[in-house]
């Protein structure tokens, strides 16, 4: 188990994927500050399920990604941070706030490939991307490129589906590749026909 300061946000960070944030609170410019000073550069981010994050009372999930700090500038009163989300975590317990939130975690193992999944894997991609170049106010671009390591593959493409939150954590919880992806050709097919429906 190790601790990890937290960034609880309304948004679920993936393994493999970018993490921009503007941090202008000020217990969480201390901790990135804090960060700054350290040889791992590395934060929690979970999904906050229900509530304000900002002023306690939130609801948090159990389930997070670390993050790892790629480069921070400064601006007025404003951090513009830039971090890549590593390995999975389980929350086993919160600890105090102060200053800012942090968390007993327990990391959870990576996902294994395995090379009879590259077809699924290619039917996964064709479906993201065919519905990303037909989404409504997609957050990624259709062309969005990927890595060519499988399962980091797999992470961004389940990231850059157009899927609503609770989805995305639906995903993050996978416990194989191939789970992985037959979540996401799922999931984005129901979306896609909701948006066919309206």
């Amino acid at each position: 188990m190790i601790v990890l300061p937290m960034f609880p946000l309304g948004s679920v960070l993936l393994p493999h994927t970018p993490l921009p944030l503007r941090v202008f609170e000020p217990r969480y410019l201390t901790m990135i500050g804090r960060l700054l000073d350290e040889d791992d550069a590395d934060f929690g981010v979970v999904l906050i399920e229900r509530g304000h994050e900002v002023g306690g009372g939130d609801r948090r999930s159990s389930v997070g990604t670390m993050a790892r700090l790629i480069s921070v500038a400064a601006d007025a009163e404003v951090l513009h941070v830039v971090a890549v989300g590593t390995e999975r975590f389980t929350v086993e317990q919160w600890l105090d706030d102060d200053p800012y939130a942090r968390a007993e975690v327990t990391p959870l193992p990576e996902l294994e490939w395995d090379d009879a999944l590259s077809p699924l894997r290619t039917e996964a991609e064709a479906i993201v991307r065919r519905t990303l170049a037909r989404a409504p106010d997609a957050r990624w671009d259709a062309d969005t490129e990927l890595s060519d390591a499988p399962i980091a593959a797999a992470w961004q493409l389940a990231a850059i589906a157009p899927l609503g939150e609770y989805d995305r954590y639906t995903l993050l919880r996978s416990t194989t590749a191939g789970g992985l992806l037959r979540q996401v050709i799922d999931l984005t097919l129901e979306a896609e026909l909701l948006w066919s429906a309206e």
